[in-house]
């Protein structure tokens, strides 16, 4: 009997440091009579539970039902905010135990919520854990176990985290469905990476075992999830909480048995299953040496088939050939070709007398009366199932280029000869493999055909995955608020381009500036360094929206700092209109100098006092902050005119004939017609980009 631990059993880190708050609580507490409370198990593990229990930490529903001076530990799944506010009204000590991997899902989900996102968390609802973070985001979350409610989400902008516990296919499952709605949103991969490895180092035992065996909690939800994985690869699985529920029959009939522990079982419970099992075998040890004694004896007398992988001992080496003991009534021959050698090696270097080999069998009669094996081709059977499990793994192999050939090259793996297509050789365009004659590169297994020898490489598939994976740290290592340094790498009508470490982002043209831009290269130049605020992510289209003017303050906003009534400023005229001009004081914020508050004597033409572009002096006459509209005069920045200036000559005091004459708006005053065409000439202007 072989009884194996999966790797990665028993307490998770989170669990650890739960526990080892609770009994440092226990131990500062104990002479002061204080009561300790959990609300709820500390773990999702009956037995530690109880243990605690015995020594003073006893389970509650919630704070209230705790009074002033006692202490609560929070437990590792975590609790809601509104948790820790009831208890400090009530004047409740807190021992924070929570997973620090679920608290950093706490502060990211808060902060998404805060940035007006629709938050997403891929998990059981009635767990603790989830509970948990739905508090964080003011109970708002949408919760989603699969993919049949994922496509009851009608809500878009979504920041989507996930229950640390569930399995990576599940989660992988509802995130493909949201990239196949064409929903916007942020994934964040909260899945605990000690489950991940919990989950594999399980499936891996569980295809190895006649039998599994998972330990844990009844209601532990990362049990379970162990469990359903064991399932799939070992139908002869059980799910057992310590010792008393092993079913011995069952194990008693399997040679090897497979265990793997949730992250809240303690290390002494697995101890006691695998010393049970080893008690088992000892006890039928003995029956079966009989058995074993005749299996020896048949063994002795059958002969391996060719194509049979043998194991054997060494008995004589020369430089010539090995000779092996297969533990038949033949003896095996190696001959020197069929060893894969390098260079001046002899057998003599490699082996000796007495050493255990491994071969295969190429003829159970070489003509001398002895079997013929082949240490090569055993190897080259290796190197292929290395490349049909990298093949199926998705994983990277080393191959050698030694030539070139009609449309590519050909690579060796160890033993075994593939072609790279030449469009596969790079990620950018190459017409001649030269450069790569020689080289030993890192490829993907595209495709196998075992049967005829061919296997197909791809250089261009590992480093378009390299790349991806770089971009997808820099899409981690960014939030929606940073500001970030950037780059502008080039320009378009509606924006500008800014790589900020690898990425580009857009900074649309009504992002750059509080002022009016006809094109982006008023504001900027390429290659310019400018720093940057992300506005939104888009990790589905790998789009990004940033903004400049957003590391200046609106100047609507703090017009009462810079800005006074009677204040003299100078700007530049940035439109004529038949009422007055419109002066920009700074990007942003413009005022009207009105027809008559432009000089002294009658302006009937306005642009013959002024033009579009020039720089001039005025004073503010008025700020109303709530229409946003800033009076300005240039008349009251010049001399008044004299008393002989104001005569009318003579020749002129005949009145002629009244003419029709079109009411000119009073100061600072616009009529409603007005108001909209100049409100559409100003949003013309500036809105016919097509922003993303």
């Amino acid at each position: 009997m072989i009884i194996k631990l999966a790797e990665h059993s028993g307490f998770c880190f989170g669990v650890k440091e739960a526990l080892k708050k609770a009994e440092q609580t226990i131990k500062e507490n104990t002479e002061n009579n204080v009561r300790i409370y959990t609300c709820g198990p500390l773990i999702h593990n009956k037995t530690v539970t109880d243990e605690l229990e015995k020594k003073g930490i006893q389970i509650i529903r919630s704070p209230e039902d705790a009074e002033d001076g006692d202490v609560i530990i929070v437990r590792s799944h975590g609790e809601p905010e509104e948790f820790y506010q009831k208890a400090k009204e009530l004047n409740i000590k807190i021992i924070d135990a929570t997973c620090p991997f679920v608290k950093k899902i706490h502060q990211l989900v808060r902060e998404a919520k805060n940035h007006g996102y629709n938050i997403v968390v891929i998990g059981d609802k009635s767990h603790p854990e989830v509970i948990g973070i739905n508090g964080w985001c003011d109970n708002e979350a949408i919760v989603v176990s699969g993919v049949e409610e994922a496509k009851k989400v009608d809500a878009d902008r979504l920041f989507i985290v996930a229950q640390t516990t569930i399995t990576t296919e599940l989660f992988n499952d509802i995130i493909e469905y949201f990239q196949n709605e064409n929903k916007e949103f942020i994934v964040n991969n909260t899945i605990c990476h000690a489950t991940n490895e919990r989950q594999k180092s399980c499936m891996e035992t569980a295809i190895d075992s006649d039998l599994m065996v998972i330990i844990g909690g009844s209601n532990s939800s990362n049990s379970k999830k162990l469990y359903d994985i064991a399932c799939k690869y070992c139908s002869n699985t059980y799910f057992i909480e310590n010792i008393e529920s092993l079913p011995l029959k069952e194990v008693e009939k399997c040679n090897r048995i497979g265990i793997s522990a949730g992250a809240s079982t303690p290390e002494r419970i697995i101890k006691e299953v695998i010393a049970t099992m080893s008690e088992l075998f000892t006890e039928t040890k003995k029956d079966n040496l009989m058995h074993d004694l005749m299996d020896e004896i048949e063994k002795s007398l059958r002969l391996p088939r060719s194509g049979e992988i043998v194991n054997g001992e060494v008995i004589q080496v020369s430089n010539r050939e090995i000779v092996v003991n297969l533990g038949c009534k033949k003896d095996g021959i190696i001959p020197k070709d069929e060893f894969a050698l390098e260079g001046d090696q002899e057998l003599t270097d490699l082996f000796k007398e007495g050493d255990e080999i491994q071969a295969k069998v190429l003829k159970t009669d070489d003509g001398d009366g002895n079997i013929l094996l082949s240490k090569k081709k055993l190897e080259v059977n290796e190197h292929w199932d290395e490349i049909n499990n990298a093949l199926e793994n998705k994983s990277v192999v080393n191959a050698k280029v030694v030539k070139e050939v009609k449309g590519g090259v050909i690579a060796v793996f160890k033993e075994v000869s593939g072609f790279i297509p030449l469009s596969q050789l790079s990620d950018r365009f190459i017409d001649k493999a030269d450069e790569f004659i020689g080289k030993t590169l890192p490829v993907k297994v595209t495709r196998v055909d075992q049967k005829r020898n061919k296997v197909v490489f791809s250089h261009k598939a590992y480093l378009s995955e390299e790349r991806q994976k770089k971009v997808q740290e820099i899409w981690d290592s960014l939030k929606v608020g940073d500001v970030v340094a950037g780059t502008v790498m080039r320009f378009t009508d509606y924006g500008a381009f800014v790589d900020i470490g690898g990425i580009d982002g857009l900074l649309h043209i009504s992002e750059i500036s509080w002022g009016k831009l006809k094109h982006p290269q008023e504001a900027l130049k390429i290659n310019e360094k400018i720093n940057v605020k992300i506005l939104s992510m888009n990790t589905e289209k790998g789009k990004i929206s940033l903004g400049l003017k957003q590391n200046k303050p609106e100047p609507w906003s703090v017009i009462d700092e810079n800005y006074q009534v009677g204040q003299i400023i100078e700007g530049k005229i940035v439109q004529i209109k038949d009422y007055g001009a419109f002066m920009e004081l700074e990007p942003g914020l413009d005022g009207l100098v009105h027809i008559s508050e432009i000089a002294y004597k009658r302006v009937t033409n306005i642009a013959d006092e002024i033009s579009v572009g020039q720089l001039i002096t005025a004073k503010i006459l008025e700020i109303d902050k709530e229409r946003k509209r800033i009076s300005l005069s240039i008349k009251d920045t010049l001399e008044p005119p004299t008393e002989k200036d104001e005569t009318t000559p003579a020749e002129d005091t005949a009145a002629p004939e009244a003419a029709p004459v079109e009411e000119t708006p009073a100061l600072g005053e616009v009529s409603d017609a007005e108001e909209e065409t100049v409100h559409n000439e100003e949003t013309t202007d500036v809105e016919t980009e097509d922003k993303e």
